[in-house]
């Protein structure tokens, strides 16, 4: 028998997968102490059965990390017999690499504590870019699914025509992968980071030159986190004639007022799948981890 809960930040996935899976919901009492110190409580018998955790890491990455451990080391000792972790949202990913001497490798140690926690994580879209698959730090089944196929029907629903562009190289394997699948035109901008906040873009020259003026213009990124990479872009393909600039995000995070920064640079549109719950969810990933979930059965 599977049985569904979250921490917190996935309540409307957590319940949509249950009804679809037809399997029993029930969330957790979560709280703290007067000193601080976590309070959480199964509200449902655990033992025998198998447990799936719906939980973003995001909001309060920190918080939710430790929630899952703390659901997850209870549900085992209440006698769970496995517990899967669905990390719509997998935070800490992006620290992959030692950038400058002595700074944490934060994916890798986030790994550590869910591979001795759960006992199989799902995620989608991930930002693994140097990394060849989650295996590298994963020694748990790891399932990374992608949510490209669902936003290239977003996409064909939306537009009869459009141009699909990535802001840097890194989002540029989502932008021509779904451009490729509908059939659109594709190019990509260059990102150059000054710092953690400043960044700048211009266009790539490719084989094939792509016009945009007149054209929509679709930036798909896998995170939209303060919203300043697609600020930057849609200026410049503002400035190169776009007639609409729409941004799609796998994963919304929308941090230092990003939407009013957005907005001002000219983006008509903001869609994100619901990855990550926000108003601006267009995209449905439930499909994706119902297919995945129903192999356990």
């Amino acid at each position: 028998m599977v049985l569904v809960t979250t921490c917190g930040n996935s309540e409307k996935l957590a319940q949509e997968l249950a009804k679809k899976l037809r399997a029993t919901y029930s969330p957790l009492t979560i709280s703290a102490f007067p000193d601080g110190d976590l309070y959480l409580k199964f509200n449902i018998t655990l033992k025998g059965k198998t447990l799936v955790i719906v939980e973003s890491l995001f909001p309060h990455s920190q918080k939710s990390l430790l929630d899952i451990i703390f659901a997850a080391e209870t549900a085992k000792d209440l006698g769970a017999k496995r517990v899967i972790l669905i990390a719509p949202y997998l935070a800490y990913m992006r620290q992959d690499k030692r950038f400058h001497p002595g700074e944490a490798i934060s994916s890798k140690i986030m790994a550590k504590l869910l591979n001795n926690s759960v006992d199989k994580i799902i995620t989608i879209d991930p930002h693994a870019h140097r990394y060849r698959n989650l295996r590298d730090i994963f020694t748990i089944p790891a399932v990374q699914l992608t949510s490209n196929h669902l936003i290239a029907a977003y996409v064909k629903k939306h537009w009869k025509k459009a141009v699909l562009l990535g802001p840097d190289w890194e989002s540029s394997q989502w932008a021509a992968r779904i451009a490729e699948e509908v059939g659109f035109e594709s190019t990509i901008l260059k990102k150059t980071r000054h710092s953690s906040r400043h960044v700048s873009v211009k266009l790539v020259k490719t084989v094939k030159a792509v016009s945009l003026q007149g054209k929509d213009v679709v930036i798909i990124d896998d995170i939209i986190s303060t919203g300043k990479t697609i600020a930057e872009a849609a200026k410049l393909v503002r400035r190169l004639g776009a007639k609409t600039v729409t941004a799609i995000g796998v994963h919304g995070l929308f941090v230092e007022n990003a939407l009013p920064k957005l907005k001002t640079a000219g983006v008509n549109r903001i869609v994100t799948s619901n990855c990550i719950e926000h108003p601006t969810n267009r995209v449905d990933v439930v499909s994706l981890l119902v297919k995945e979930l129903e192999k356990e059965r």
